[in-house]
């Protein structure tokens, strides 16, 4: 008698068809479980297996890879989908195949045809029970499910398979791997005489992946030469990978990781090692490794298969292979030693003793030194305890500059270098929030902040009991009992350390008052901390504190390496600094004074000669700008002195008034006027779970001290005579929060700073510079793009050290209040930093994707052709996105939605006629009628409808599965019907890949 078919109800009320779970039984033959299968309520019996969306996909894991997934994930405050994600791009990416199984099908393949309704075989009876595996539902892009798909039907095997094989590679984690399967019951057949054994995972034809290297050969050796486990530091994350805008999204480029970071101390890196295949030759990865030990200051590089070892020494710069063994920590810690100059055992005590771990990030884990800073602080750490006396530490703006200050002041005070005591340290900054910040955000959770606590802020008068002092040099000048100063109630020699923050504002000029208090404590270690790089304004600060620094860390570095925010800069020209401004004779200032003739220029603007009608235009011109992007952006205003921020304050206010009467303080102003109205508006800017204020007009107060990660747009509207400071103003966006969506920002530039002060060695160029022309209203009546843009106002003049500015200038005897004056933006001008050359491309959409087109491609034919299949489009489209080119807004961006991005790259490279999608399913249907005619007529409608698909929506409709569960589909009936009409399954798909090829044929 002939079994009766069984059926099973899905979500949706599918019904799934000629599966059971005796059907599944052969991939729990494999170790896997068929426990996906639930019982749907109140209706026992009938087991279903439970549906996801299109973009959701059903990964089957074992056990002990799902665990290891999900440690690797909760180190690196990620997801197990992201993780999953990326280990299947480099999967794809790599020349390997997942291992192939004699049987038809396995879980996955399964359940994927079960998920779409198609009927799928029965195999044999259910087995006994296995381990349970974990059905783990993994978000991946359409375009991911497909390249799976495509892989495992070319491997002959299935998607949970290879998304295994990648996790095994990307975790190298020796217990990913399930226990071995029990012999099989299924149709899995013992290997025969004569015929060709199964390929287990961890043997493919190819020889073992890394991460068998890894485990097999390189954690063995390296324990063999007297490596601990908690000195072998493996997959080592150095960088967050860079943050690349693509249309109006954002992806990061790959992290960069370390194979092993070997560390003789927590903290304390000094050797890297890679580890390549076996079959690979051994110095393959010494490139790789060279360069992560460069970055991370280390001197031994190691690269290796497994079999045999290659060193290189930068000490020696000698390149050693065929190594026996690698060196014992010992060894290679002496030899470190010798790299380094480190001669007493103080300095590698002082140098080994651990880094604070008391300060934690917002999730609650401990705040690890990123790999730059622990190089900052181990250099400074070798050269105090190696007798230097005047130390310079360049960092830029976010980078955690004060996080290092506390590490050293940490490792230095319980190193007791200083005669077997505790040093003693001062902290010097100029600003009350330079040194409050410090003190709660760092030192108190670092070193205590009770009664007994090291730490003492100096207020009036000198406390001798103390060890870890701060200070502001106004007070250590000018107050307390001493006349001269309150410094001088110290001894010349109390202190061993000053660390000074923001050291290159006057801490080195001879007449300075800075200067006098670093004079009298002569005899203590100095370390300068400073965020502007060695210019001509700066050359007395670095000359101060030795010449050179001992680590420089840039701001465009930051940004490469992905810790700081990439930026595009608006260049916006208005009339008056464009030409400058002349009043009539004899005119008159709103209050009735005369003008004096003159031509009046950027300098003089708000100074000088206010004009409330530039200011407006502005105002104006930036809310148009906040309607068309993100009206609730937080944005800082820097003005040219405090009343001009209240001026502009009143003009974004009244330029927002649809938000202002409901939100009083969208607008605010913060500048030391304000006093603790100010400091009360300033808390809540800075404060991330706060939505208003939402805009800040300042001069200079908001320029330095102030974390507000959540910053996006920092506009300039005011002369600045200094490099030091116009860095500090922009740094004021460079922070990232992800929790947000902040991962970028944008300069606006009413007063030619940005091209005043551009500085692309240190900051590297902006992703994007603007320039556009506005009228009176500040609306943009043209985009006009220019390659070199001359800046519309002279730099303003500075002494050696930049310290000049506007607000440092005296005012005059008189100023004049102009309005009624016309005002208009000549031009506005956007420059973008391409993230693969670090320099300035325009921001003129076509002429980008023309440049990026034909820089890849020599011809359309060629573009043509790698398009046309399916794995090369993703990766072109992968390569353009690099360049900032999205081919989801290819279309929307250009104005071309109706064609398909591979005529809309064409048209724009090579100046082809354009086709739309219409006309190439016209095409396709006049020129390829056999391909049609070889189906029946129920098949040929299903092929019209995709076809028609294709002409509305793009291509993406031809390779998805799920188009087939929406209209006019399902009046067709479901999935497995309309698999019914082709014959198979497999013969759908086909019939679907080959229409996606003949759209690209036509």
């Amino acid at each position: 008698m002939e079994r009766e078919e069984e059926t099973y109800e899905m979500k949706g009320g599918r019904v799934l068809a000629g599966a059971d779970l005796d059907a599944l039984a052969d991939e729990a033959e494999r170790g896997y479980d068929p426990a996906q299968f639930s019982r749907s309520p109140g209706r026992p019996g009938r087991p279903r297996m439970g549906s996801a969306p299109a973009v959701v996909l059903p990964v089957r894991l074992h056990p002990q890879l799902d665990a290891a997934v999900k440690r690797r994930a909760a180190i690196e405050s990620t997801s197990v989908s992201e993780l999953v994600r990326q280990a299947v791009k480099l999967y794809l990416e790599a020349d390997t195949s997942a291992p192939t199984f004699a049987s038809s099908a396995d879980l996955e393949r399964l359940a994927d045809e079960a998920e779409a309704g198609y009927p799928v075989p029965a195999i044999t009876p259910k087995p006994r029970a296995r381990p349970r595996a974990q059905v783990v539902p993994v978000r991946v892009p359409p375009e991911l499910k497909v390249a799976l798909e495509s892989r495992a039907e070319a491997d002959a095997t299935s998607v949970s398979e290879i998304v295994r094989a990648a996790l095994r590679d990307l975790l190298d984690d020796p217990d990913s791997d399930p226990p071995p399967a029990a012999p099989s019951s299924s149709r899995i057949q013992p290997a025969t005489k004569g015929s060709p054994p199964v390929v287990p995972p961890r043997s493919r034809v190819r020889g073992p992946i890394e991460a068998d290297t890894c485990r097999d050969y390189v954690v063995p050796k390296l324990k063999e030469a007297g490596w601990r486990e908690d000195q072998i530091i493996e997959q080592y994350r150095i960088t967050d990978g860079r943050v690349i805008k693509v249309g109006s999204k954002h992806r990061r480029a790959d992290a960069l990781r370390a194979d092993y970071v070997l560390e003789y101390r927590p903290g304390v890196p000094i050797g890297v090692v890679e580890a390549k295949r076996e079959y690979s030759t051994p110095g393959h990865g010494m490139q790789q490794a060279k360069n992560y030990a460069q970055l991370l200051d280390v001197p031994f590089a190691y690269s290796t298969n497994g079999v045999s070892i290659v060193e290189d020494d930068r000490n020696t710069g000698i390149e050693r292979a065929n190594l026996p063994a690698f060196p014992t920590p010992d060894i290679l810690w002496a030899r470190y030693r010798e790299w380094k100059g480190i001669r007493s055992e103080a300095a590698s005590d002082g140098l080994l003793f651990p880094f604070n771990r008391a300060l934690h990030n917002p999730d609650g884990t401990v705040k690890e030194p990123r790999y730059y800073q622990r190089t900052a602080v181990n250099r400074a750490i070798e050269a105090i305890l190696g007798g230097e006396k005047r130390l310079l530490l360049t960092m830029a703006t976010g980078t955690g500059k004060t996080f290092v200050s506390m590490q050293i002041a940490w490792k230095l005070w319980n190193s007791e270098w200083i005669h077997g005591r505790r040093p003693r340290i001062l902290y010097l900054a100029d600003r009350n929030i330079l040194v409050d910040q410090p003190i709660e955000r760092e030192f108190k959770p670092a070193f205590g902040g009770d009664a007994g606590s090291p730490i003492w802020k100096l207020r009036g008068q000198a406390k001798a009991g103390r060890e870890i002092y701060f200070g502001l040099y106004q007070q250590l000048a000018d107050g307390g009992a001493e006349p001269n100063g309150m410094f001088r109630q110290f001894a010349p020699d109390f202190f061993d350390l000053v660390i000074v923050d923001e050291c290159h504002r006057g801490s080195a000029r001879a007449e300075s008052s800075w200067r006098t208090i670093l004079n009298h404590f002569h005899a203590a270690t100095q370390l300068g901390m400073t965020a502007t790089p060695k210019r001509d304004e700066t050359a007395n600060t670095y000359a101060y504190f030795g010449g050179r620094p001992l680590f420089e860390y840039s701001l465009a570095q930051g940004i490469e390496d992905g810790f700081l925010a990439p930026y595009r800069v608006r260049r916006v020209v208005l009339s008056p600094d464009a030409h400058g401004w002349s009043p009539d004779q004899g005119q008159l200032d709103l209050f009735g004074k005369e003008i004096p003739d003159g031509l009046y220029t950027t300098k003089d603007f708000e100074r000088v000669v206010s004009l409330l009608s530039r200011t407006e235009a502005a105002a104006k011109h930036l809310t148009n700008y906040l309607r068309e992007t993100d009206r609730l952006a937080k944005t800082i205003v820097f003005c040219a002195n405090q009343e001009h921020a209240d001026h502009m304050r009143r003009a974004l206010h009244n330029a927002n008034s649809d938000l202002t009467k409901q939100h009083p303080d969208y607008v605010v102003r913060i500048v030391s006027d304000e006093q603790k109205v100010g400091q009360g508006h300033l808390s809540r800017f800075a404060d991330t779970d706060s939505e208003f204020p939402v805009i800040a007009t300042t001069s200079e107060l908001l320029s330095t001290g102030v974390d507000a990660p959540t910053v996006r747009n920092i506009v300039l509207f005011r002369p600045i005579g200094s490099i030091a400071l116009f860095k500090q103003m922009i740094g004021r966006g460079t922070r990232l929060f992800p929790d947000d969506d902040k991962l970028s920002f944008e300069i606006i530039d009413y007063s030619g700073a940005s091209a005043l002060f551009s500085d692309p060695e240190f900051d590297g160029p902006p992703e994007q510079v603007v320039r556009e022309e506005i009228d009176d209203e500040g609306s943009v009546v043209d985009d006009v793009v220019i390659e070199k843009i001359e800046s519309p106002v002279e730099p303003p003049s500075s002494d050696e050290e930049g310290q000049i500015n506007p607000d440092d200038l005296p005012e005059p005897r008189a100023k004049f209040y102009v309005d009624g004056v016309e005002v208009y933006v000549t031009a506005e001008a956007a420059y973008e930093l391409d993230s693969q050359t670090n320099r300035l491309r325009l921001v003129e959409y076509r002429d980008l994707v023309t440049a990026t087109v034909r820089s890849f491609f020599p011809s359309a034919i060629e573009l043509r052709e790698k398009w046309a299949n399916r794995i090369s489009r993703r990766e072109v489209v992968d390569a353009l996105a690099l360049h900032g080119i999205d081919s989801d807004e290819l279309a929307e961006r250009t104005g071309l939605a109706a064609a398909d991005p591979i005529d809309v790259l064409v048209h724009l490279a090579w100046n082809q006629p354009l086709a739309t999608r219409v006309d190439r399913a016209r095409r396709v249907r006049k020129d390829h009628a056999d391909f049609f005619e070889a189906f029946q007529p129920a098949a040929r409608e299903v092929l019209d409808f995709l076809l028609d698909k294709y002409a509305e929506h793009g291509i993406s409709e031809l390779e998805d599965p799920a188009v087939l569960q929406v209209q006019p589909f399902s009046s067709l009936g479901t999935p497995v019907e309309i698999a019914r009409r082709f014959g198979s399954v497999t013969a759908l798909r086909e019939a679907q890949a080959k229409l996606a090829e003949l759209v690209y044929v036509a």
